[in-house]
């Protein structure tokens, strides 16, 4: 055999050999965007309401989709509005595996969201996204559970009261664990990256 051809072959797989060392010493798992909760992942608090058609909703039931959790209200000048935009565009990208997602948007706002009114919001947004609502005793727990602050400020505007509440989106997982929070306006294309791994 050519001598040539066995030098080739060596170098090329010397450049092989290389190439597999690096990329195993520096090879990484795909690493989520989202703010992540420590391990062991806590247990979703549970959120159990009436929905607008009379049914229950409980959160602890819709453990084969991924669930993006907002609180906010129907009133909200901005950063609701903003919110639930986004996660129709979040819905969009997934395409085939938005069936695997669930967005719940839930009132800040008892007095003013009833389970209809916060219903026909969200379903301006997607016709798929649930809204929740309940009296202010009923709401009271699951905002503790999820540590949402929420402080009414009264206002002259358009709008009526403005009510300042915490802003951020949680994912909760297929096995019902919390797992993942993301800041106001996190991009869209990162939730959905986070999305698509945990569905593989």
């Amino acid at each position: 055999m050519d001598k040539k051809l066995i030098w080739m072959g060596g170098g090329i797989l010397l450049v092989l050999g290389v190439a597999v060392i690096l990329t195993l010493v520096f090879w990484q798992p795909p690493s989520f965007r989202g703010t992540s909760f420590a391990e062991p992942f806590p247990p979703a608090p549970e959120i159990a309401l009436t929905k607008a058609d009379g049914s229950e909703f409980r959160l602890s039931q819709q453990q084969e989709k991924i669930v993006l959790l907002f609180f906010g209200y129907t009133s909200c000048p901005d950063v609701c509005p903003t919110t639930m935009a986004e996660m129709k565009q979040v819905m969009d990208a997934l395409r085939g595996d938005a069936q695997h997602v669930q967005v719940v948007f839930v009132s800040v706002d008892p007095q003013r969201d009833t389970a209809d009114r916060i219903q026909k919001y969200a379903n301006h947004f997607h016709p798929a996204f649930i809204g929740l609502s309940g009296s202010e005793e009923e709401l009271q727990p699951i905002w503790s559970g999820y540590s949402i602050v929420r402080e009414v400020v009264e206002s002259d505007s358009a709008f009526g009261d403005i009510i300042n509440h915490t802003a951020r989106l949680f994912l909760v997982d297929l096995d019902g664990n919390l797992r993942l929070t993301y800041a106001y306006q996190t991009p869209v294309e990162d939730i959905v990256h986070d999305i698509k791994l945990l569905l593989e």
